[in-house]
């Protein structure tokens, strides 16, 4: 009996297919006799970490694998566990995945040389080899033979990314119309806050102090608060960020982040949030310190 082939995470084949139809069942579980078949000739198979969880799988488990319930199948063994990736595409699909030796899949799916699909991994540096260019490589393919079709990796990912984009669009036109709100809020607040103080400007107008002099205090005043407030926002944003990705990445199992606080968009907030807090300061200052100070004071 020829020796098994090397486990998959040797690496047979970059493009090996995935068999989600495929459930391997533990041996316990069987109710047929089981049949001997030295460790050595067993085919070795790798499983995701999901099916691994749910069906109490571990390293170095002989389970046995069948096309379709019922049937007798192959015994094989298992030699890697494997994660699942951050691949966007994958988040809402539950179906188990199990890695198997291309020639292996072949015999027991009864498949021949037939594939679903397959990955061909062009050269990195396209000036060494101009022919290598991903657009040119699946033109060269679709060319060579009908019956398939043959997209960059680039258009994949844009075609099953669809749904994240249009939510993407979504989210963005939510932020514009909240950040136009909060800016119309913020000067309502600081206009209200400003009026209430119009005694006290009005005693510093009259002690001799000028109208640049407040309307810089008052500014100063707003843009203090509106960075300790884009602070406390960025903080809170952090906050809820981590509790989000705690939750959906345990609940759908993968690696994939579902929101970002990226360092770019807490430096964009911060300075949205300073210029906004000096324009409803200006604005609310400029209104106050063209007042009369004896009008201010009420008399």
């Amino acid at each position: 009996m020829p020796p098994a082939p090397r486990p998959l995470l040797a690496g047979l084949l970059a493009g090996v297919l995935l068999l989600p139809s495929l459930r391997p069942v533990p041996l316990r579980a069987q109710t047929q006799a089981p049949i001997r078949v030295p460790v050595a000739a067993r085919r070795t198979i790798a499983v995701d970490e999901r099916l691994a969880a749910a069906a109490g799988l571990a390293i170095g488990d002989t389970v046995r694998l069948a096309p379709t319930a019922g049937s007798l199948g192959d015994l094989v063994r298992i030699v890697a566990i494997t994660r699942r990736g951050a691949d966007p595409s994958e988040v809402a699909r539950n179906e188990f995945k199990v890695r198997l030796h291309l020639d292996h899949l072949q015999a027991v799916t009864g498949s021949g040389d037939r594939v679903g699909r397959f990955a061909v991994r062009s050269s990195a540096d396209a000036s060494d080899e101009p022919n290598a260019a991903p657009d040119r490589v699946a033109a060269a393919i679709n060319q060579a033979a009908f019956g398939f079709r043959a997209y960059p990796a680039s258009a994949v990912a844009v075609e099953t990314s669809s749904t994240f984009r249009v939510v993407n669009r979504f989210h963005r036109a939510i932020g514009v119309i909240t950040i136009v709100a909060s800016a119309i809020f913020l000067l309502c607040i600081t206009l209200l806050k400003v009026d209430e103080r119009r005694r006290d400007v009005g005693a510093l107008r009259l002690i001799g102090c000028s109208r640049a002099t407040v309307l810089r205090a008052i500014v100063l005043e707003a843009t203090l608060v509106a960075l300790i407030g884009s602070l406390l926002g960025a903080a809170l944003g952090w906050a809820a960020s981590a509790i989000v990705n705690w939750y959906y990445q345990g609940l759908y199992q993968t690696p994939l982040r579902f929101t970002l606080v990226t360092p770019g968009i807490v430096g964009f907030a911060v300075v949205l949030s300073l210029g906004l807090g000096v324009v409803s300061g200006l604005l609310a200052g400029r209104r106050l310190v063209r007042t009369a100070p004896l009008e201010l004071v009420g008399r």
